[in-house]
């Protein structure tokens, strides 16, 4: 693919602990996979479920109708089947409901045959504290870079 699409929620890394990542596939319709390719969708307010037998689901994902689609254009927010391997799915199920962690989609990209893959991770909710330490850091990191880059 000439173009490489590469769309990410920032906002999950700074709302939730990542403790383990996954690629899954999506299971789309031949519009939404054209709006992708066209860098016409957003995972910044979508999370990940579980239904009733056993399958995930990414809620939420807003994915902008296709252009040049007629009345067989797909809805911008409907739910989205992720393709994981039996084994991931019973321990992301598993941590999900014993624990209490969530599923959050990190990055929607496309792979080197074409297809759209989604980064989930395992994350846990931070509290406030946790989030000014976030902020800390990343400042204490931005002065440093500028204190190197001025010696240089």
């Amino acid at each position: 693919m000439q173009n490489k699409i590469n769309i990410q929620n920032k906002k999950a890394r700074f709302e939730y602990e990542i403790l383990d990542k996954y690629v899954a596939g999506i299971v789309l319709t031949g519009t939404e996979i054209k709006s992708i390719r066209m860098g016409k969708a957003s995972i910044a307010e979508s999370f990940c479920e579980f239904n009733e037998r056993g399958e995930l689901f990414v809620i939420n994902m807003y994915i902008e109708e296709y252009v040049h689609g007629t009345h067989y254009n797909h809805k911008p927010r409907s739910e989205r089947k992720l393709l994981l391997n039996k084994r991931e799915l019973r321990k992301l199920h598993k941590e999900v409901k014993n624990v209490g962690l969530t599923i959050v989609p990190l990055k929607l990209f496309l792979n080197d045959r074409g297809l759209a893959k989604m980064q989930i991770a395992l994350a846990k909710g931070k509290k406030l504290h946790d989030k000014r330490e976030t902020i800390k850091d990343r400042d204490n990191k931005r002065n440093l870079d500028r204190i190197k880059k001025a010696y240089r």
